[in-house]
């Protein structure tokens, strides 16, 4: 078993607040780390919602909960019964002590809006990414990087597997679970989009010109991206809008989460397949931008800078303090800061600046620059 480096985060955060919750995509592993939190207290009860013998349990949610009102409660699928949010706050108002619930939810809108207006001031939030560099080890980062970080698929015996564990992923999510987050959207049309997300990945973020490629309206382009969002299929980098004297670029870029869900829409399969495609730079970029934000300490925010005149930071990276740190990404062996980057950097008076890219060794490069290998990107902070 891989160690999930959010287990300690989320036992500290248990021990301070009554309601913790974890979030995440479907298969992402989030039961099996609830399981391996169950394993630290003996008197934990784990339910799911999606077992029907558990859901008969909630038939008096009340007095079933309060039976068990000395035990840390862990509620699996717990979006497939919002009626319980309301319920979780009266019983935590009764009884404030800390590592009573533990949620889990599927990519869910509906679990993210139900918990904060019910548990609003009780309730921790975690997301749980798909494995990262620092949980499998930074020596498999390329293998990381072709098949992506869902358990299933990086830990698959082969290439064939590892995709064809991938394809299945993509028409379940489609198929199976949009319509069980309520949501009516036709699956051809959705994947469509996911596909097209897949060709523009790290681009900006345009829903008039996608609409018309696609032969559909913009607010339902939008809305396509919002859904996608929202079950943390994609990601969205805001522009970093400082007050620089200069016109910037305002939309946002747009990345699928997961280099291997990129690939799978692309047909790369091999490591052969992904050195010949056009797209490598783009799917490197949201890979490493992926681990470096898997590593970003609470408290940091992460941006992208543009300017018209195209002065540009693919990562900018700003601290408690708004100290800027700028991250430039580059799939070369030798790496050279860029001109528009050095602009850039001056224009926001970055001190530190880094060109990460794959090779091993970390050297100090023109402009101020370091070339800072992938293995080492958890140095930025």
């Amino acid at each position: 078993m891989i160690d999930r480096t959010l287990v300690p985060l989320i036992v500290q955060a248990m021990a301070k607040n009554p309601v913790v919750a974890l979030v995440g995509s479907r298969q992402v592993g989030k039961t099996t780390l609830a399981k391996v939190i169950a394993s630290m207290d003996s008197r934990s009860l784990y339910l799911d919602l999606e077992i029907p013998s558990d859901v008969n349990k909630f038939r008096d949610a009340e007095l079933y909960l309060k039976e068990q009102q000395d035990r840390l409660v862990i509620i699996d699928e717990v979006q497939r019964m919002p009626e319980l949010f309301s319920l979780l706050r009266a019983l935590v108002d009764r009884d404030r002590r800390p590592g009573r619930f533990l949620l889990l939810g599927s990519s869910s809108p509906g679990l993210m809006r139900g918990s904060s207006e019910s548990l609003a001031g009780r309730i921790r939030y975690f997301e749980l990414p798909p494995f990262c560099m620092e949980e499998v080890g930074v020596e498999e980062f390329r293998s990381l990087w072709l098949r992506g970080g869902y358990p299933p698929s990086f830990l698959a015996e082969g290439e064939a597997e590892s995709m064809d564990w991938r394809r299945s992923f993509i028409a379940t999510y489609l198929e199976r679970d949009i319509p069980q987050l309520g949501l009516r959207v036709p699956a051809s049309q959705l994947r469509r989009f996911w596909i097209m997300l897949a060709h523009l990945h790290g681009q900006l973020w345009n829903a008039s010109r996608i609409a018309a490629s696609m032969e559909l309206s913009a607010p339902t382009i939008q809305r396509y991206l919002d859904i996608l969002e929202d079950t943390f299929i994609i990601r969205q980098l805001r522009p970093y809008l400082a007050n620089v004297g200069k016109r910037l670029i305002k939309s946002p870029k747009v990345y699928v989460r997961d280099s291997g869900m990129v690939h799978a829409l692309l047909g790369i399969e091999t490591a052969e397949d992904l050195a010949a495609h056009p797209g490598m730079g783009a799917s490197w970029e949201g890979f490493v931008i992926a681990q470096v934000l898997a590593a970003m300490p609470e408290g940091w925010q992460a941006y992208y800078y543009r300017t018209s005149a195209g002065a540009e930071i693919d990562l900018v990276l700003v601290d408690q303090r708004q100290r800027v740190t700028a991250v430039e990404i580059k799939y070369v062996s030798a790496p050279q800061p860029p001109k528009g980057f050095l602009i850039a950097c001056g224009d926001l008076g970055c001190e530190r600046r880094f060109i990460i890219y794959p090779g091993g060794e970390r050297y100090p490069l023109s402009g101020g620059c370091t070339a800072l290998p992938i293995k080492e990107a958890v140095e930025l902070f």
